[in-house]
């Protein structure tokens, strides 16, 4: 059997993390990867299921990758995922060009599943073991640039947000030892990884279940000798604490950019969505936030038109953004999904208001982010080189408050050597809605 393997990974860091590991084990078990799938012998889709825009990307690209079994040199097709979890019948009965099918619990049996495949004359399935963990440190080759690297600290979720399917496909909140942790991101540093991106369902809720705390997984993680920023995505604001920030405080390691998807901040909505706060409790942690962190970054993400949401609630939600000047803020219309609470609600809101409302919450957001990038102007930021922009004749590079692919750039001009991977000084001269251009210093 020809050993060539091209992977299509769809969706959060999450499922790339794994995605990371599934690429590892088949090359240390002799696959070569190629980066055309014209010239994979197999081909893995690895699927996000989240919502619908994500599970229709998610059938394209494997309608997309089967093509290849006509026109390249495809002899099977391996959907894992979510989308693989989550569907796994239909899967079956709707895309016969797939020809296996691995869930989220087993994406460390992706060889199983392979050999299976060419063997097997029914179509292998390994689906069901979402709370299932696959032991150990496995390996990983980062799909990310060799600086920065995601650092999945647990799997799973308990909080059972009326919205989201994720723990019907991820399972319950389970969290990694820290030893464990601390020695990934060892072997992370050891390989020239400077940036850590810690990232889980709720990484504020690490640790629960095990007797420890993301403050003391904190702990250790700075004193990981070649780590020179640590980045904490996905944050939920009702499991913030002071200790948590006061943590964050301490160490220059640890950027201070809180990732923090409130979904909403009417407390009507939050209500409905079954989030444990209120606008009143989220307006105290932001302010204890911005005390206690220098140069403090927020980053949000927001649900417009979620069932119920009526132009008075939306009023609410858009003085929150309005007064809580977020540093960056994405907007999602909400996404029916079948199988979670919210769905069977009888209020659904129409597919127009909901653009309607995210346009207006998306306008008001770019004023803020222009605002908050003007008042730069004149301070020097500290930036991880990210490589070169031959059509503006400028290096980029991405600062403490921006993390990789979801945030602005920072661009610059510099009469030194730089590489990607440097960590140098940047004066900022300019700046627009979402990036900032300056000189080195």
């Amino acid at each position: 059997m020809n050993k060539k393997i091209g992977l299509v990974s769809l969706g959060c860091a999450k499922n790339q993390t794994d995605a990371e590991t599934m690429l590892a084990l088949l090359m240390g078990d002799g696959y070569e990867a190629v980066s055309d799938p014209a010239e994979a012998d197999i081909i893995i889709v690895n699927t996000c299921g989240f919502i619908d825009s994500a599970k229709q990307e998610s059938i394209e690209t494997i309608l997309e990758m089967a093509q290849y079994k006509t026109d390249g040199n495809c002899k099977k097709l391996i959907v894992t995922g979510c989308l693989a979890e989550r569907y796994a019948d239909d899967i079956l009965s709707e895309l016969p060009e797939v020809d296996a099918v691995l869930g989220t619990g087993d994406y460390d049996k992706i060889e199983e599943i392979i050999d299976r495949a060419f063997t097997d004359e029914k179509i292998p399935v390994m689906c069901g073991h979402i709370d299932r963990t696959p032991e150990g440190n496995l390996p990983r080759v980062l799909l990310t640039p060799e600086y920065t690297a995601y650092l999945k600290i647990a799997d799973g979720c308990d909080n059972n947000c009326t919205y989201c399917a994720i723990p019907k496909i991820r399972g319950k909140f389970r969290s990694r030892p820290v030893l464990e942790i601390v020695d990934e991101a060892k072997e992370l540093a050891g390989n020239g990884v400077k940036e850590l991106i810690l990232i889980a369902q709720d990484t504020t809720r690490y640790g629960q279940d095990i007797g420890t705390s993301l403050p003391e997984l904190l702990e250790e993680l700075v004193k990981v000798d070649g780590i020179e920023w640590i980045r904490v995505h996905y944050y939920y604001s009702e499991a913030i604490t002071k200790e948590l920030i006061d943590t964050m405080a301490k160490y220059d390691k640890i950027c201070n950019y809180i990732d923090m998807p409130i979904q909403h901040a009417d407390n009507y909505i939050l209500r409905r969505m079954a989030r444990r706060t209120s606008r009143e409790e989220m307006e105290e942690k932001i302010a204890y936030m911005r005390e206690k962190l220098e140069n403090c970054y927020i980053r949000t993400s927001i649900i417009v038109g979620f069932p119920g949401e009526t132009e008075e609630h939306f009023a609410n939600l858009y003085d929150f953004v309005e007064k809580m000047r977020f540093d960056r803020m994405g907007v999602f219309a909400y996404s029916q999904e079948e199988g979670t609470p919210a769905a069977e609600f009888p209020d659904q809101v129409d597919d127009e208001v909901k653009q309607d409302r995210l346009d207006r919450l998306m306008t008001l957001q770019q004023g803020i982010s222009l605002e908050l990038n003007k008042s730069k102007i004149g301070s020097v930021a500290e930036v991880l080189v990210e490589g070169y922009d031959a059509d503006n004749y400028l290096f980029y590079g991405r600062g403490r408050g921006d993390s990789i692919d979801v945030d602005g750039k920072i661009y610059f001009g510099t009469e030194k050597e730089v590489a990607p991977g440097d960590m140098i000084k940047v004066k900022i001269l300019d700046a627009s809605e979402y990036d900032l251009t300056g000189m080195e210093v």
